[in-house]
């Protein structure tokens, strides 16, 4: 009968054991799983603002159809989407103090033109950027960047 008795005390006392180890297994998991689903919100919030910062780019353009941006002659910003949006005219020249003017003029166009006289058609570049803040705190931002050429005759402009 001891024996048996003995024996009950050490199955208590390996079991109390297994259930403290058991615990440390499930507080490591749901911290480790928290962990997870804060990384995924981030992830899911670069995605947004990469949308909104499209859309904002998109909606810029649609807006400035037509000639429109051939005749851009200064830095331009506008605020669509809870972004901002600015649009640059190029080339950009040294001021000589170091810093850098906007003074937009045709030049040679990078794609081929359908003109006989390589002369005949030159371009406008600018180059239009959406920016948009996310994150807690708005501690992240996003800026896509993007350049558009658009043909002009010769001689229109500078």
């Amino acid at each position: 009968m001891k024996s048996l008795q003995r024996q009950r005390g050490v199955v208590l006392f390996f079991a109390l054991i297994l259930l403290v180890v058991m615990t440390f297994i499930g507080v490591a998991l749901a911290l480790n799983s928290g962990q997870s689903l804060r990384m995924a919100g981030a992830g899911s919030e670069r995605v947004d603002a990469k949308a909104v910062a499209d859309g904002g780019l998109a909606a810029v353009l649609n807006g400035m159809s037509g000639g429109n941006l051939a005749t851009l002659m200064q830095r331009t910003e506008r605020s669509l989407f809870n972004g901002a949006q600015v649009l640059t005219p190029l080339p950009l020249v040294d001021d000589g103090a170091g810093g850098l003017k906007v003074l937009p003029q045709n030049v040679s166009c990078k794609r081929s033109a359908n003109a006989s006289d390589t002369t005949l058609i030159r371009c406008r570049r600018v180059e239009v950027s959406s920016s948009v803040v996310y994150g807690r705190d708005n501690l992240g931002q996003l800026t896509v960047t993007e350049g558009v050429e658009q043909q002009v005759l010769n001689g229109s402009g500078s």
